[in-house]
């Protein structure tokens, strides 16, 4: 019997906010493996808000998603056939591939073997590993170089990638200033992650609360938010103030040129440095990646780091998921679950 494979295809470019109906789902046959190829189930599909980046003409850190192709995505999956000795069949494997069921792969295709802790559930990879976990450990060690004693914010506080940089921050030794956009939010963040002071961006303005908290100013921004969010920080920056530009999302959907902060020379002022980075090239050092995974290991098993899980089950769902990235209503990683765990 001929497998199929069910796919979300880009139908159109979005405009402003993205839509369900920007994509199509369809369905194909999955052909027979060429040489050197291997056949992933996918297991769990991550929905990130870089999504809403490669959706738009214009390439960024990758080039756009084509019209009619399949969208592109982070997966975590198990591999059922195989014609390529580097990846045995039953093999966890993670990488960007597609919004699909099923995916074929080679030797120069994005994906790596996942050799985990068997300590740590299959879910971790996406909530703790990956593009989320490790994009906050470099940001905070490699970009920020966070010190004991120092004040850091984090914009997105409650997402999958700003939950855990508040925690590194903490386990770093620093007052950690976490901006979220409920109460709900903010408490887990204080209570449960151990954000020193939090602030709800939804009802309270971000610069007059910075200046109640924060009298000694900011040293460190890790930045998920961009947008009038960064230029609120930049007014609380400290001499030689580090800020690490993880994200922008308040501007994704901005189809014209997105809102510039209106103080951004504060930077020369305070000598200041902002950085922009993307996880993904601090994989080409493995053994800084690898370094990265056990330091974040030990983390969790020590229970000084944790993470939360917003699973949507079943792979239609994808399109209408991914809105609540850009609403502020998922409550940490949010993830599809394609298929069952092996």
């Amino acid at each position: 019997m001929k497998l199929t494979n069910k796919q979300w295809r880009l139908a159109t470019r979005p405009v402003g906010d993205i839509k369900a109906s920007d994509f199509e789902l369809t369905e194909v046959d999955v052909p027979t493996l060429g040489d050197k190829e291997y056949l992933i189930r996918n297991i769990y599909l991550s929905l990130d808000p870089t999504h809403r980046l490669w959706t738009r003409e214009e390439d960024s850190y990758m080039p756009s998603v084509k019209i009619n192709d399949v969208m592109r995505g982070f997966t975590l999956g198990v591999i059922e056939k195989s014609n390529n000795e580097n990846f045995p069949v039953g093999s966890i494997v993670t990488g960007v591939v597609g919004w699909e069921e099923y995916s074929i792969a080679n030797d120069s295709s994005s994906v790596s073997v996942v050799n985990m802790d068997k300590r740590l559930p299959l879910t971790a990879r996406f909530g703790l590993m990956e593009h989320i976990g490790l994009t906050a450990y470099f940001g905070i060690l490699d970009i920020l170089k966070a010190k004991h004693g120092e004040t850091l914010v984090v914009s997105g506080a409650a997402g999958a990638v700003g939950s855990i940089a508040v925690q590194i921050g903490k386990i770093m030794g620093c007052r950690v200033i976490a901006i979220a956009g409920s109460e709900e939010k903010c408490q887990w963040l204080k209570n449960d992650l151990g954000a020193d002071e939090t602030i709800n961006y939804r009802t309270a303005d971000v610069s007059t609360a910075l200046t109640e908290i924060c009298p000694e100013g900011v040293d460190m921004f890790f930045d998920n938010v961009g947008g009038k969010m960064l230029e609120a920080v930049l007014n609380h920056i400290n001499m030689n103030a580090r800020i690490a530009m993880c994200g922008a999302i308040s501007t994704y959907a901005d189809d014209e040129k997105p809102y510039s902060p209106s103080n951004i020379y504060n930077l020369l002022n305070k000598r200041a440095k902002i950085e922009g980075f993307i996880v993904l090239d601090y994989a080409q050092d493995q053994r800084w990646w690898k370094r990265a995974e056990d330091e974040m290991t030990q983390w969790y098993l020590q229970g000084r780091m944790n993470y939360r899980l917003d699973i949507i089950d079943g792979f239609e769902n994808a399109p209408e998921a991914l809105m609540k990235l850009f609403v502020g209503s998922n409550k940490g990683k949010l993830l599809i679950k394609i298929s069952d765990e092996v």
